[in-house]
């Protein structure tokens, strides 16, 4: 019987030993808790439940009942989960009532088990959704004038964006004291948080209000300090890209590698102002800091909400309308935010929409009618399309240079000869010198290319070191066409996309080149030469909804069931935008140093919308989002610059069909006429303007 004893003992002891290895082998992670009991913004004791009432949150009574809830919180975490188990990220306050926390999955369940918790849910991390368009929507002809002029086009609006933050000494968000603001912004109170890159002078008028946000993602990853700077500056430039969109200055010229592009504006250039919260870094975006940036924006008083970035799956254990994310943008629209969100990169598939919720707009993208035409002149006197922006060769591509295919170059028995990496042009010391200098070199779009470990900017540096006259990326029959935009060159080159017009190239080369029995080149023969690929051609179809941008229909859940919501709202120009960048480019190398960039995404479309919501709000500042929203798709286009029914483009490169409103939403986005649509619809009733 003692035996029995001991061995249970023995055993239970095992058994807790077991669980307590375990649970100190968990795994932490970042999980967001929302409590019942409300937040600042809908409680009764201090505001009526009205949409668009806002709270002053500098007045002692909003200060102290902010204190008690997180003092409330920091009690629920330390009851229930004991000192030293966790860390609390953020306080949630004012849109909803919680926190992030970071913590194991075990202590995760626990919560969800405590009394007074609505949700538990695991941070999923957030992905950033990655000029002339003010011209295709007829903005200065039209829409600017009912503002007064590009000027003043959009004065009085706050737009906040959260994204990776603000390049404060780039142009399009320089201020003017010789056109001061006019407008009083009472209703808006911001802050200007400093830091690295960042000094208190970078709020200037323009920029009224800049903070970042970096809990969540310095308890998710070890932060590179001399890329993933704790300021509101921005190291990547997608966040600086889409505030110039929606509100950059008017007529900033758009100049890149010594070249003139012409002149850039946002879409209310007078948009005032900019409000920057920065809660994506170059090593990590978690959602918990996109939450406390969503919460202090509306807290600050923006008046729009710009979301370039956000979950880009759907949740896996709660449906799509009810993950925290989308109750976050619910309450901001309560509570009177017009919030515009990227509807996602992952077309042309259906049921690929990130943007769920009907309460927020979401995003498509669609081209513009503008292109940068590349043609390569073969010495026969061929001219192939292609696509780079970048000059000519030397002569404005009437001097016409030797021809080398880049393996044709390799070192005799050099470590490279047997990799993809030399016929793709990667590496400067795979080549000899005195083959490549001076030449036209052909690098192929190999298996590199295809699995992401070769990159454009390696061409190019090797195209530097060696000093090729130019380069010319051509399409691999292995692997198909491939998809190519316009990236600014500091060196002459082409990418020709398409491997029928490789085999052009091939063709001649062959023809051209002598080769002794062990196909060894005796002579090259070959001569090519790269013209103007800068210059823009307005003769393009559009609109075209872009290859990448996610569709419809909307769906409810990760198993991908249906719901009846009309997903995308809209479509807005996405592709190929010129906009403000910012020098390190640190998730860009080929952009390294450019202060402009020429991208493409629903991230470009979303601050389109920002812009027009702006203007609309402008001249109508009574109107609460959903009036807003009714302007823009009420008044939206179906069909194409032709009058025909816009196009989407398919699957494989150069393929089209018919689009739908799964496709494009309600349509082109029209600002003239939604400034003035003549009836717009808001909750329960209509309104005649």
């Amino acid at each position: 019987m003692g035996d029995s004893s001991a061995s249970t003992i023995l055993t239970y002891v095992a058994l807790l030993l077991g669980i307590l290895i375990l649970t100190l082998a968990e795994e932490k992670s970042i999980y967001i808790v929302l409590l019942e009991e409300e937040a600042i913004a809908f409680h009764r004791g201090i505001v009526p439940l009205e949409e668009g009432t806002r709270l002053d949150p500098s007045s002692e009574v909003y200060n102290s009942h902010a204190k008690q809830l997180v003092e409330t919180h920091d009690q629920f975490l330390q009851s229930n989960l004991g000192t030293g188990r966790y860390a609390k990220l953020h306080s949630f306050t004012h849109l909803a009532n919680g926190f992030a926390v970071h913590t194991t999955p075990s202590q995760a369940q626990k919560l969800k088990r405590c009394r007074g918790v609505k949700l538990v849910e695991r941070d999923r991390g957030a992905k950033l959704m990655t000029t002339y368009t003010p011209h295709f929507l007829n903005l200065p002809e039209d829409a600017w004038s009912q503002e007064g002029g590009e000027r003043n086009a959009g004065e009085g609006i706050v737009i906040g964006f959260v994204d990776s933050g603000i390049n404060p000494l780039h142009p399009s968000f320089a201020y003017d004291p010789m056109n001061p603001f006019t407008s009083n912004l009472t209703r808006f109170s911001g802050a200007c948080e400093t830091g690295p890159r960042f000094p208190v002078s970078s709020c200037n008028g323009k920029i009224v209000s800049a903070r970042f946000f970096a809990a969540g993602a310095q308890a998710a990853a070890s932060l590179n300090a001399s890329v993933d700077f704790l300021s509101p500056f921005d190291a990547v430039g997608h966040g600086s890209h889409v505030a110039s969109t929606a509100a950059g200055n008017y007529g900033v010229p758009v100049e890149v590698n010594g070249f003139l592009y012409g002149p850039a504006s946002g879409m209310a250039p007078r948009a005032s102002r900019i409000a920057v919260y920065k809660a994506v870094y170059p090593s990590i975006a978690t959602l918990a800091d996109v939450l406390s940036a969503i919460d202090q924006a509306v807290k600050d008083g923006v008046d729009i909400l710009t979301l370039s970035v956000g979950p880009d799956e759907p949740p896996e254990d709660t449906i799509t309308f009810l993950n925290v994310f989308e109750i976050f943008l619910l309450l901001a629209r309560r509570v009177g935010i017009f919030v515009v969100q990227a509807a996602g990169n992952k077309g042309p598939g259906p049921n690929t929409v990130v943007s769920f919720s009907p309460w927020a707009v979401g995003v498509a993208a669609c081209s513009t009618d503008r292109s940068y035409p590349a043609t390569l002149i073969l010495g026969n006197g061929q001219k192939i399309g292609g696509v780079g922006l970048s000059g000519p060769t030397s002569g404005d591509a009437l001097i016409q240079y030797k021809l080398v295919l880049a393996k044709d170059a390799a070192k005799v028995n050099g470590a490279f000869l047997e990799t993809p990496y030399t016929e793709e042009c990667q590496y400067p010391e795979a080549f000899e010198p005195l083959i490549v200098r001076g030449s036209v070199v052909i690098c192929n779009f190999s298996a590199g290319f295809y699995n992401q470990t070769s990159t454009i900017t390696a061409i190019i540096r090797t195209a530097l070191t060696l000093g090729f006259m130019g380069f010319v990326l051509v399409a691999n029959p292995t692997y198909g066409d491939f998809v190519a935009e316009p990236i600014p060159f500091p060196v002459p080159g082409i990418m020709v996309p398409r491997t029928a017009d490789a085999q052009i190239i091939s063709q001649y080369y062959e023809r051209q080149t002598l080769r002794n029995k062990q196909g060894c080149v005796m002579r090259f023969g070959g001569t090519a030469s790269i013209g103007e690929g800068r210059v823009a051609s307005f003769k393009e179809r559009a609109p075209i909804v872009s290859r990448f941008s996610s569709r419809g229909p909307d769906i409810i859940d990760s198993n991908k069931n249906p719901t009846d919501v009309l997903k995308p709202d809209i479509v807005a120009p996405g592709h190929q935008i010129w906009a403000a960048w910012s020098p390190p480019s640190v998730l860009d190398p080929v952009l390294e140093g450019n202060n402009f960039a020429l991208l493409s995404g629903t991230s470009m479309a979303t601050p389109h919308v920002a812009g027009i919501a702006a203007l609309i709000k402008q001249l109508n500042p009574s109107w609460n989002p959903s009036m807003i929203a009714s302007a823009m798709s009420t008044t939206a286009m179906k069909c194409d610059k032709y009058g025909e029914t816009i196009l989407a483009e398919g699957y494989e490169p150069a393929t089209f069909t018919s689009s739908t409103p799964f496709d494009f939403g309600a349509g082109l986005v029209n600002p003239t006429r939604a400034l003035d649509p003549g009836l717009v619809f808001s909750p329960g009733n209509f309104q005649a303007p």
